[in-house]
């Protein structure tokens, strides 16, 4: 185990840390808090804003002010743990993990400075403009055709599993240049991803996560091989070529591991995003049928539905060093857990912060793609691609609505939050 290592897999617990104050119950795995994190959320916020969650390991932070503090000083508190599975996995799984050739390198989220800044530069490019016009057609393209399969069923119908689960993976498949012959099986693959990094999966799950892990790392090694050979007009040949043109720059394992890491980084998070967004909106009806006639105002609303609906609430961070943060002391190698849920509903930041606002000025500020130098890098192309998803929605089935009273089962993980299923109907 390395500090490059892209998972760091530990079979034994933490100690915990001395001298921060303690919390014997709070877990973002409880029933409760999956189902409605906001009041619990709040308590924690007002009363003891840095604290120390037993079940959970971590020292938790609450306020806006905290999280921005430790996003912006990486060298205190470091990324390096954000990829690695929260609990400590069984023998066996981590036995699978172990295979010879199960060796990609931390490149981005759990990346250090300076090494995470020159593979930046690299990734960035990937998201230029141009590329996400490329894209723009085949998005509108392919949501308009899930919808069409939609509505020849009668409704209702689930649109996580006709529309929101399908079309991201489908879209980061293609801008990786991954062939759409293989969509199914990538995303069988990276399914249960959520459960090793950010939940607490049982150790039968566990070792099923590893086979998929390692079976999908071997497939990224084979399709870059295939790709190196063949290039095409795609983020993979881009990066290829980064790779040929400065090898002792970014390495060939580095470019593995981007396309080993993106590949998942871009697509689970904005099905997520995309479910929140119709709870959201679609349980406020005049707020959809103002979007419906004026789809100009679609960018606020996705600011807004990260603000208050995200679907990131949460993320991670280890101190590097003895510090101090809210007044309370945290030792060297302390977990801290960010609550970016909490954060984005912080009325010190935000007005009135637990009301949805469709026209707040100020919703772009939530700090649901972190901030800093680990800033997400796919955060403008995920609002361009659910936005577009909700004008064509907006413009082909402004009659959606939610099925009432329906259990929407969010996955328990710390990290990502949205529904599992979502019914929805319309009119015929």
């Amino acid at each position: 185990m390395t500090d490059t290592d892209y998972h760091n897999i530990r079979t034994t617990a933490l100690a915990p840390p001395t001298g921060c104050p303690f919390d014997p119950s709070f877990t973002p795995l409880a029933g409760d808090y999956v189902a409605d994190p906001y009041p619990i959320l709040e308590r924690l916020r007002e009363e003891q804003p840095v604290v120390y969650a037993e079940p959970l390991g971590f020292v938790v932070v609450t306020r806006m002010a905290d999280v921005e503090e430790v996003f912006l000083n990486p060298d205190v508190f470091s990324s390096a743990n954000v990829q690695d599975p929260v609990f400590p996995i069984c023998g066996e799984a981590a036995a699978i993990l172990a295979a010879d050739d199960f060796n990609p390198v931390a490149v981005m989220s759990n990346r250090q400075e300076p090494d995470h800044g020159r593979i930046r530069q690299y990734t960035k490019k990937g998201f230029s403009n141009r590329r996400t016009r490329t894209l723009e057609p085949y998005i509108r393209r392919r949501t308009s055709e899930l919808i069409d399969e939609m509505l020849v069923g009668t409704p209702p119908t689930d649109f996580i599993s006709a529309l929101a689960y399908p079309l991201p993976g489908e879209v980061v498949f293609r801008f990786m240049g991954f062939p759409e012959s293989d969509d199914q099986q990538l995303k069988d693959w990276c399914a249960n991803r959520l459960a090793f990094s950010w939940g607490q999966p049982t150790a039968e799950e566990q070792v099923e996560i590893a086979e998929n892990m390692l079976a999908y790392w071997r497939y990224v090694r084979e399709f870059t091989a295939a790709k190196r050979q063949a290039p095409g007009d795609d983020f993979a040949s881009e990066l290829l070529a980064d790779h040929a043109a400065n090898p002792d720059d970014l390495s060939y394992r580095e470019v593995e591991s981007i396309l080993y890491g993106l590949s998942f980084a871009g697509h689970e998070p904005v099905t997520l995003l995309l479910g929140n967004a119709l709870i959201t909106l679609l349980s406020r009806r005049d707020e959809w049928e103002e979007l419906c006639s004026n789809p100009d105002l679609l960018a606020g609303a996705l600011d807004e539905v990260l603000r208050w609906n995200s679907p990131q609430i949460g993320w991670r961070r280890i101190t590097t060093r003895d510090t101090t943060l809210g007044d309370v002391s945290i030792p060297k190698g302390t977990q801290v857990f960010l609550s970016l849920g909490a954060a984005n509903r912080d009325p010190r930041e935000f007005p009135e912060a637990d009301t949805f606002d469709l026209h707040r000025a100020d919703a772009r500020n939530n700090i649901s793609f972190g901030k800093g130098n680990h800033y997400c890098l796919g955060a403008k192309f995920a609002r361009f691609e659910v936005r577009i998803v909700l004008e064509v929605l907006a413009e082909r089935l402004p009659s959606i609505s939610l099925v009432d009273g329906q259990a929407t089962d969010p996955f328990p993980n710390i990290s990502f939050r949205g529904p599992s299923s979502l019914m929805v109907t319309w009119d015929q």
